[in-house]
């Protein structure tokens, strides 16, 4: 993409009277920018409503005995917390960032299907609601842990259908979303753009489109199994009646493991945007990084049971899924060998969009450690359950797909609202991120070693000090995200330094040729790439 032709910018305006304007043009958004905000604003919205659960499992634990509230209600907020977390936060915001930039990034005028586009975002609102407003219904939430367990999630209240309802919703979203996806990217590519010529955030959501739309089904599967055992008599997961509780824990994770990719190899592709642009250079390996993320895909479907090494499995399956496990890393080495190997003799300079990438090398490649020490069955045997798991998939979840989207949104949203950030602030927001999220998950993977076992609403007393640190360390991680939206989102959506149409100098790709802010309407005229 070395040479970009420039003969479409001209033309923007002419189409200025077909803005939609006020409400409508967010309820009745079919432009893939507004659409893209919407699903950012919800990821956000959700993103602190899951934390203040968090927080209200981290003051719960700060000491041992029960402060605040009884520990029914804790296990209804850790599991919801999961859930509002992966399927209202996570998931929501990397296709807030697919809508926006893919067809940016590939010369598209639009979203393939744009109605279709509105109708995925609009359900989230709709699955959210659903989940927030199952505390609320006699009984409150579901507490089976967001595995939603049997037998425990076949007896609990009519919270649990509210979740059951509302993950559908958010899946059947993830499924509409992903169609639309895998159909921009190979249909709507400007002339030129071949495969093997696309950004890797492209690529990375073209892989995990396909995964979305193998694996959402199989969750659908599971619940509603779940929910005819509740309901209607049947018996697929009650053993009294000839049923398995474990094989929902197979249906479950041939879903979950997957899913776990889902959320991190958008991450990847945000990272290999980040690194060569503030490295100066090319990515390095760009067609061994897109074969890595396809294999690591593959890969995904062949580990599911990793989770369940302490139900029983044979000898056999453990190690059959040992050593599937310990083959994942082989890929995810050769990502991060390919990114430190981008930065190696590069020109380096530490914006925050890059701060952010090097902090999500640092503490995701300890997250994959963690993983590779959990993969192996007589330890995991003994660590499942306890705080270790936590430290580890917060490590992987929090460092790596969350300072990923950051790392995205300060890269991008010059593009996004023709405004610079602050650069001190997003320093500020990085370091104070950083620090605390460390002094929140690191002491866990000590408790984990030491016993402690997970969503426990008390404690023995030995475990009272590193609970503490993590508490504070929590309330700390928290408010490092308040500031962000108060004092780096929001100034920047709303003013400061005016934006170039390619404020990094050492940023490659499409997007970088239309102005910032980016018009309504885009490549009408297809770019051509040479």
């Amino acid at each position: 993409m070395s040479s970009i032709a420039h003969d479409h910018v001209a033309g923007h305006d002419d189409h200025a009277h077909d803005h939609p304007h006020g409400w409508r043009r967010w309820l009745f958004a079919t432009n893939h920018k507004d659409i893209g905000t919407l699903y950012m604003i919800f990821s956000f919205v959700m993103l602190l409503s899951g934390g203040v659960m968090a927080l209200m499992i981290r003051a719960e634990l700060f000491e041992p005995g029960l402060q605040f509230i009884r520990p029914e209600f804790f296990n209804q907020l850790t599991t919801m917390h999961g859930l509002v977390m992966i399927f209202g936060a996570i998931m929501p915001a990397f296709v807030g960032f697919a809508n926006w930039m893919i067809p940016l990034q590939i010369g598209a005028s639009d979203m393939a299907f744009a109605r279709m586009n509105n109708f995925s975002f609009w359900l989230l609102p709709v699955g959210g609601l659903l989940l927030i407003s199952s505390f609320l219904v006699p009984g409150g939430a579901t507490a089976a842990g967001w595995t939603m367990y049997a037998p425990l999630s076949v007896q609990m209240g009519p919270g649990q259908d509210l979740a059951i309802f509302g993950a559908h919703i958010l899946g059947a979203s993830s499924i509409m979303g992903a169609i639309n996806i895998i159909v921009t990217i190979l249909n709507m590519r400007a002339p030129g753009m071949t495969l093997m010529k696309m950004p890797m955030f492209v690529w990375t959501w073209l892989i995990t489109a396909y995964l979305l739309i193998a694996v959402m089904p199989v969750l659908a599967g599971a619940i509603t199994m779940l929910l005819t055992d509740r309901h209607f008599g049947t018996s697929f997961f009650n053993a009294a009646g000839g049923g398995d509780p474990v094989m929902y824990q197979h249906i479950f994770w041939f879903f979950g493991h997957p899913e776990v990719y889902i959320m991190i190899l958008p991450a990847f592709g945000i990272v290999s945007q980040v690194i060569p642009a503030f490295s100066r250079k090319p990515l390095f390996g760009y067609s061994s990084m897109v074969y890595a993320t396809a294999s690591i895909a593959i890969l995904s479907f062949m580990v599911w049971a990793h989770h369940m090494f302490v139900t029983g499995m044979p000898v056999t399956g453990q190690l059959f899924f040992m050593y599937a496990t310990m083959l994942i890393s082989v890929p995810t080495g050769v990502k991060v060998f390919n990114w430190v190997a981008t930065m190696w003799k590069g020109s380096l300079t530490f914006e925050t969009p890059m701060l952010f990438s090097v902090g999500f090398l640092f503490v995701f490649t300890m997250g994959g450690f963690t993983g590779l020490i959990l993969s192996l069955a007589p330890l995991d045997i003994q660590m499942h359950g306890t705080y270790y798991v936590v430290a580890h998939f917060h490590y992987v979840l929090v460092a790596g797909s969350l300072f990923a989207l950051f790392a995205g949104f300060y890269y991008w949203v010059p593009k996004w609202t023709g405004h610079m950030y602050n650069e001190w602030r997003g320093k500020f927001h990085f370091w104070g991120s950083l620090i605390t999220f460390n002094v929140t998950f690191f002491p866990m993977h000590f408790l984990g070693l030491a016993g402690m076992p997970r969503r426990y609403a008390d404690y023995p007393a030995q475990f009272t000090d590193f609970n503490q640190i993590a508490t504070i360390g929590a309330f700390g991680f928290g408010l490092m995200q308040v500031y962000f939206l108060f004092w780096v989102a929001i100034p920047t959506w709303r003013g400061g330094k005016a934006a170039e149409a390619k404020p990094w100098d050492g940023a490659q790709g499409l997007e970088w040729t239309v102005p910032s802010p980016a018009p309504f309407h885009t490549f009408e005229t297809p770019p051509k790439v040479h």
